[in-house]
């Protein structure tokens, strides 16, 4: 029996509990990161945030919890010249505009945070790009 959707019921249920065995897997995983990896004012955390639309990387001291660099595809920098801040070519723009900030502020050396992404896709490219521009992890 389908419902007003047009889905038949069990797999719309089924469906659901994908979606939040998922979203349960990938907040396990950023937490067991997040209790690994910290950031100092030696060497901060470069913490990379992905949505489907954008992607956001941040260094950030932990120890006075705060954030001392911000880029995102949003940035008044990239916006612009991006069609789509939710590819590959976005996070590389990203990784490459975040290290020319930190070295700005003279920091090379970082801890990497994929926030519990895997290491592949724009995350992969992201961190990728910030080490050819520079930033050491």
């Amino acid at each position: 029996m389908a419902n007003a959707c047009g889905i038949e019921k069990g797999r719309l249920r089924r469906n659901m509990e994908s979606t939040k065995k998922k979203r349960v897997s990938h907040a396990r995983r950023r937490k067991r990161i997040r209790q690994k990896v910290s950031g100092s004012s030696q060497r901060p955390r470069l913490s990379v945030f992905r949505s489907l639309k954008h992607i956001y990387a941040q260094l950030i001291n932990d120890e006075l919890g705060e954030t001392l660099v911000a880029v995102s595809s949003l940035s008044p920098e990239l916006k612009g010249t991006l069609s789509n801040g939710g590819n590959v070519d976005a996070a590389q723009r990203v990784g490459a505009l975040i290290a020319e900030k930190a070295k700005q502020r003279e920091i090379e050396v970082v801890v990497f945070d994929r926030g519990g992404h895997l290491y592949h896709g724009r995350v992969k490219a992201l961190a990728e790009a910030a080490r050819a521009a520079g930033l050491k992890f």
